[in-house]
């Protein structure tokens, strides 16, 4: 039910989806008797969209987010595995071209093949299935990162694929189960900066004690609270990425999946 209701209500409350949403009512009410209540909705997207596409906002929303969580230290010792998040590949996508395709956060992947490198002790769990409400059995997001790995020199053998998941909280689940990691063991969790936060409340709600090395940054950090946007496009991804992680901290909160509303590096191994 939780799946759901991310994959409909979540995927409405996306800014520029409800935006153009908003928009589709506005010029449908043209053609009424409260047309004047139309081109005023009409007037509000557009001034909406130009505040998410050339405003700040974006950044306002994501430097949060990517400076919650410190770098990761490496004086304290080597890790003995790290857990990846899903998200670097289309499974969709790569079933239909018959290989890897990437999407927005290939830098998880590059991240863990150079850590990997660095420490060949280090086990790596890929944890990534197929997150589309309307998915393909076949098409897993951890079957093609399998080969991914090994082109970048990573053995079959230090790798394990968890396959199932199709959101963070199974991610969280499923990874723990699959690690079944010891008392004392050092893991890291991958994922983009932007979702740390989550993912760190998640993991910790399941008893997974994790690491956090966040990749995949968005914004160079507090510099860029008040910059403006030079692509329009730019400036709507950015809020879109900002606002749904924002809803998913609340909506896990809300629904007992975290313990804080923010996760903070408090509780985190460091």
């Amino acid at each position: 039910m939780f799946f759901l209701a991310s994959k409909t209500i979540g995927v409405l409350l996306i800014p520029s989806n409800f935006i153009s949403l908003v928009g589709v009512v506005g010029l449908i009410l043209f053609r009424t008797r409260y047309a004047s209540i139309g081109r005023k909705l009409v007037c509000t997207c557009v001034a909406a969209y130009v505040i998410c596409g050339f405003s700040p906002l974006g950044n306002l929303l994501l430097v949060p987010l990517e400076t919650r969580f410190p770098p990761w230290n490496a004086g304290k010792g080597e890790p003995d595995g790290m857990i990846v998040l899903g998200g670097a590949i289309d499974p969709d996508l790569s079933a239909a071209r018959g290989a890897a395709a990437f999407g927005n956060a290939a830098d998880r992947i590059l991240a863990a093949a150079a850590l990997a490198h660095r420490y060949p002790s280090a086990r790596i769990v890929y944890a990534g299935g197929n997150a589309n409400a309307f998915q393909n059995d076949e098409a897993k997001e951890a079957d093609y990162a399998l080969s991914v790995f090994q082109s970048l020199g990573i053995s079959r053998d230090r790798l394990l694929l968890e396959r199932l998941s199709r959101n963070t909280q199974e991610n969280a689940e499923f990874s723990r189960a699959l690690a079944a990691p010891k008392s004392g063991e050092r893991w890291l969790l991958l994922t983009s900066g932007y979702h740390m936060p989550r993912s760190v409340g998640i993991f910790r709600k399941v008893g997974f004690a994790v690491e956090p090395y966040p990749v995949d940054w968005k914004t160079r950090g507090p510099s860029d609270i008040l910059t403006l946007q030079s692509r329009f496009l730019d400036g709507i991804l950015l809020t879109d990425i900002a606002v749904r992680e924002w809803i998913g901290l609340i909506a896990y909160r809300m629904a007992g999946r975290t313990d804080e509303l923010f996760p903070s590096p408090r509780g985190a191994a460091q």
